[in-house]
């Protein structure tokens, strides 16, 4: 089996796993339903600390991360996923009701890829998601390869 079979395969078993932080269940019914159009599956966390243990437990391919949150704010939950090698290459997404230049300032230091605002815009949010998860599935493949390739090295070498 070649990289190409294993693509393949990846791609028709498994689809997209976003995982949703928000701690107001509005909110989360919300961009949920929203991204029923896509072929992903949607998981909810309530707060920082439950989803990080998502995370851990398994990885999603996209975080949509709510910022103000109780326990622990959303940039807390992206740096900390950021800072660690098992988890920062996983994209995520700011929902926001924040517009000051200093919350984007925050949010851009603590790591995230790309900001929604609130009220969320049903197609601003499937598309920006849409584009997150086609570029995290390119990263996925490009590291797959580059393994497979370094294998085929060394299994070459004298």
């Amino acid at each position: 089996m070649g990289i190409g079979d294993l693509d393949r395969e990846t791609e028709q078993t498994r689809p997209s796993k976003v995982l949703i932080v928000d701690d107001n269940a509005q909110n989360l019914e919300l961009l949920q339903a929203y991204l029923e159009e896509l072929d992903c599956e949607t998981v909810a966390a309530y707060d920082g600390p439950e989803a990080l243990d998502l995370v851990a437990k398994s990885p999603p391919d996209l975080l949509l991360l709510d910022i103000m949150m109780p326990k622990m704010s959303g940039f807390e939950v992206c740096r900390r996923l950021k800072s660690d090698p098992k988890t920062s290459a996983i994209p995520i997404i700011m929902v926001t009701a924040l517009n000051e230049f200093g919350d984007i300032e925050r949010g851009v230091e603590s790591g995230t890829d790309d900001f929604v605002s609130k009220p969320v815009n049903k197609l601003e949010l499937v598309v920006r998601v849409k584009t997150m998860l086609k570029l995290k599935h390119l990263s996925d493949k490009l590291e797959r390869t580059l393994a497979y390739l370094d294998e085929i090295e060394k299994s070459v070498r004298p």
